[in-house]
Parts: structure tokens; sequence; C-alpha cells
């Protein structure tokens, strides 16, 4: 059998946003739990970034004091937020950070 796909083998996708099964607080709150257990501050970004975009970026960012164009820059996938930034969105998220010991 031939490895090479063929014309009537092709599979079509279609664009994935995570960000459409972020419904409820309880699904945010998951969805950045998880980004917290990766450990990797970039992934925390991102993960932020997909639940504004799930909000309302323009939304979010007035509810943080920010510009919109401030808030999308800080959680791009290269962004760096400051540590206010990071604590200013989950305030507006109605999400705290606990610490537990491992």
């Amino acid at each position: 059998m031939n490895d090479r796909a063929r014309p009537q083998d092709t599979l079509e996708t279609s664009p994935w946003d995570s960000a459409e099964l972020l419904a409820t607080p309880e699904d945010i709150a998951a969805y950045i739990e998880a980004a917290f257990e990766d450990g990797d501050p970039s992934v925390v970004t991102h993960a932020l970034g997909v639940v504004a975009r799930a909000k309302g970026m323009s939304q979010l960012a007035r509810e943080c004091g920010l510009s919109r164009e401030a808030l999308y820059k800080a959680l791009t996938p290269d962004g760096d937020p400051k540590l206010s930034t990071f604590f200013s969105v989950l305030k507006a998220l109605g999400m705290k950070v606990t610490a537990h010991a491992v």
C-alpha cells in the first residue's frame, strides 16, 4: 500500500479555538489551573490570552485598567506580563491564586 496521500484521501480540517469552549467560570478556572500545572510561564500567558479572547479583550482590558492594545501585547505568546497585570487579569476574571506545598 502506498503511504502517500491521494486526492480522495485528503482530510479536511477546520480552525480550532479553545476560547469557544470557555463558557463558565468553572471552565475558565480549570483551563488556567491546567496551565499552572504545566509550570511554563509562556503556557500560563497563552492561557490567559485565550481566556481574555473568550471573555472579550476590550471589556477585560477596561476592567483591568489597561488599554486593549497593552493587554493584548502582554498576553501574546511572546508576551511577558508584569505581575501586576497578571493579578489584575485574574481579579477581573473573578479568580485568585493560591499556593500549595508540594
